[in-house]
């Protein structure tokens, strides 16, 4: 039965409009995974090698001012409507116009009402189940990402609704499709919503289904979802792998095989499906995950002819005292805040784009992104896992308008933040994003959202994360005081600033969620909060805003530019406070990545008190810097610089240093000159070749003589 004809207008309250209604028909939210034929199959990766049916691609389309507007199934002609790809956001199509706010909200703020005047996208294709899937399974319906919220129709009878825009939605479709025909799937999403209160992040306000949208069979006894922690010993020389399944249908056997990170089985068990697998890694086979070292075992786990294979990492995360731990160690954060952007389609970001983006980030020594403001695609994840680095993962949530409409914080929060009737609706948040990612070694640390004021439902979130995942630890900026969360976090302070902070609150570590504004020619003080950070051992690091200009191409005729808030007609607007990155909208580096990646090296060379000897300090958490080939050459003024030697280092352990004779060998020393140190990569990497240097500093050896000494000789 088609929304409209069964809600009449406006005689029923929408879906979309109704704090009541979150999610209608929904499957659980479970870890992301897919289901293999067998484990060679799994051990690929590949998900089109899963049991898997892509639905991206061409869709019809239709578009409307309000979902009142909007056709109704039962007598829509599809025919006569316009193509549109998925997943996609349809301003970046030609429907509508992308709109950008840092913090007001583009619509009436009456929540959690919304207005009927609301563009709404209706989206239709074809599909057919493929002839090998048994018929004998449940079938599920996943969208990935839809901004904002949608119904869902299959053969014309309504299946679903969801919101939560940067959460997945999954729907059990067994009973509405017909084996071996052409089935019908209709999608209603409409570009606001009750939930849009809490989706108010600086970013473009877009809309559409933008992630991927797929069906994926499950036999009717399946592995549903699956829990994986790892626990490292005290010693830091073993550690215990623990797997929990969560089976539908009847009970079995399951197996499980866990692979070295070379692929050398290590363990083979099978057991009940009921019973929880362990397995103790000690001497040659125990290898810890870090950023530093994201060494990744792999579980192979199969149930009723079903592989899942899942990437894991062996590491430890605890506060202690008063800093926050990886593996019996205080980290350092050096991040970046990462929205997803593609200057071509909004949040519809390639993967390709996304593990270059990732790849240069490693390559410029940050070791940590927080996903600024919401969860991304699945696939970011397993990248982090593989690259190493340190995630701060945050749920979907941001409600920064109310303080445009309200003179304080504390009244700010009593729209949503603080009000009991919308305790539901943040908990959602929460429980879409621990499920999501429970099982990534990156994730070390929930972020319950962003700029959301403080208040009970922040609380809630907290004690919900608490009970489900203690593994981990929590942030939460607007917690000033760190009343329920693990950490205190503040944004753009100044390095003095933090120093007295951190003085007068011992309790607990200190991190700068964003800091160094990129914008325009910044960031700047780099060095001053880089020293900050490694002379104040509360204070455990931080994370640039932001990775990336939000700039969208706009052509114009022969004209091509790249357009921020006001360039698409969009008001109220926040113009060009979109372009704060350390790459430009196509993603080139800007010069702020390079001094970024300059002030955060891991490595630093400096000359003595005395000038006479060289002190290499090793600024790493874990690794020597003897995996690094160092090397040293001359610059002299007026001559050609010097071959490269190697410069033997010997071992340098993690946080400590050495001091070192200068390396000028044999060279002659005349005029201004300079010796310059590198430590560049040993080996090939998979995010960089042999040889890419990590870390340089210049040494200046001799001062040319002053003026009047050198006109004197000159005459002479």
């Amino acid at each position: 039965m088609d929304l409209i004809s069964g809600l009449g207008f406006p005689g029923a309250l929408p879906d979309w409009t109704n704090l009541n209604v979150l999610h209608r028909n929904t499957l659980a939210p479970r870890a992301h995974f897919y289901s293999y034929a067998s484990e060679d199959a799994a051990l690929s990766f590949d998900r089109y090698q899963s049991e898997y049916l892509s639905l991206n691609g061409t869709w019809k389309f239709h578009y409307d001012q309000s979902p009142f507007e909007a056709p109704i199934w039962e007598t829509a002609n599809t025919t006569s409507w316009n193509d549109i790809e998925v997943p996609g956001m349809w301003q970046r199509q030609g429907y509508g116009y992308p709109h950008y706010t840092n913090i007001d909200y583009p619509f009436p703020v009456t929540p959690p009402n919304v207005s009927y005047v609301n563009p709404t996208g209706s989206y239709w294709r074809e599909f057919e189940i493929p002839e090998d899937w048994d018929e004998d399974q449940q079938i599920r319906l996943r969208f990935e990402g839809v901004d904002g919220a949608f119904h869902v129709w299959v053969n014309g009878e309504e299946v679903g609704y969801s919101q939560g825009s940067r959460n997945s939605h999954e729907f059990d479709i067994t009973d509405y499709f017909t084996p071996g025909e052409a089935n019908t799937l209709a999608a209603r999403v409409y570009q606001w919503s009750d939930g849009s209160y809490i989706e108010d992040q600086d970013q473009w306000w877009l809309s559409g289904i933008f992630r991927d949208v797929y069906l994926i069979p499950f036999p009717r006894s399946s592995i549903v979802d699956y829990q994986v922690n790892t626990y490292v010993d005290d010693t830091f020389s073993s550690g215990t792998v623990r797997l929990n399944t969560t089976i539908q249908g009847d009970p079995g056997n399951t197996t499980v095989k866990l692979l070295s990170p070379t692929g050398d089985t290590l363990d083979e068990w099978t057991g009940a499906s009921s019973a929880i697998y362990e397995h103790t890694l000690a001497g040659q086979d125990f290898h810890l995950w870090s950023a530093e070292t994201p060494t990744l075992y792999t579980l192979l786990v199969t149930f009723n002819g079903r592989t899942i294979s899942q990437r894991i990492g062996l590491r430890r995360v605890e506060i202690v005292g008063s800093n926050f731990h990886v593996n019996g160690k205080p980290i350092t954060i050096y991040g970046v805040n990462r929205h997803e952007h593609n200057a071509l389609s909004g949040r519809t970001v390639p993967y390709a784009n996304m593990r270059a983006d990732l790849i240069r980030m490693k390559r410029s020594n940050i070791n940590t992104i927080r996903t600024s403001h919401q969860p991304p695609h699945p696939d970011f994840f397993d990248v982090a896992d593989e690259l190493g680095f340190y995630v701060i993962s945050e749920a979907d949530l941001e409600c920064h308008g109310f303080g445009k409409v309200e003179e304080t914080d504390e009244k700010a929060a009593e729209w949503t933040s603080d009000n009991p009737e919308w305790e539901d609706a943040y908990i959602d948040r929460a429980h879409a994003l621990v499920e999501r990612f429970k099982n990534h070694a990156s994730v070390i640390i929930w972020s319950l959202g962003n700029e959301c004021f403080y208040g009970r439902n922040l609380d809630a979130m907290t004690t919900w994360i608490r009970q489900r995942d203690p593994s981990r630890i929590i942030h939460y900026e607007p917690d000033r005081n760190a009343t329920s969360v693990d950490m205190y976090s503040q944004m753009y302070k100044s390095p003095t600033s933090v120093r007295e902070w951190v003085g007068n609150h011992t309790d607990k570590p200190f991190i700068l969620c964003e800091y160094a504004h990129a914008m325009g020619n910044g960031p700047g003080g780099l060095k001053e909060y880089i020293e900050l950070f490694r002379s104040e051992p509360l204070v455990q690091g931080g994370l640039v805003w932001e990775w990336s200009n939000h700039g969208l191409l706009k052509k114009e005729g022969d004209l091509e530019y790249y357009a921020y808030g006001g360039d698409f007609g969009d008001e109220p607007n926040d113009a060009d406070f979109i372009m704060d990155g350390l790459t430009l909208s196509d993603h080139t580096p800007m010069p702020s990545l390079i001094e970024y990646a300059k002030a955060i090296q891991p490595i630093t060379v400096v000359l003595s008190e005395d000038g006479h000897q060289m002190v290499v300090t090793n600024h790493y958490d874990f690794l020597d810097v003897n995996w690094l080939d160092a090397s040293w050459h001359i610059i002299q003024d007026g001559q050609d610089p010097t071959s490269p030697r190697p410069l033997d280092l010997g071992s340098i352990p993690a946080g400590e240093q050495r001091t070192l004779a200068l390396p000028t060998g044999n060279s002659t020393l005349s005029g201004e000159a300079w010796v310059t140190v590198e430590f560049a990569l040993k080996n090939d990497t998979i995010w960089a070749e042999k040889g890419h240097i990590i870390a340089w500093d210049q040494l200046h050896v001799n001062a040319p003589a002053p003026a009047a000494n050198r006109t004197a000789r000159a005459a002479s």
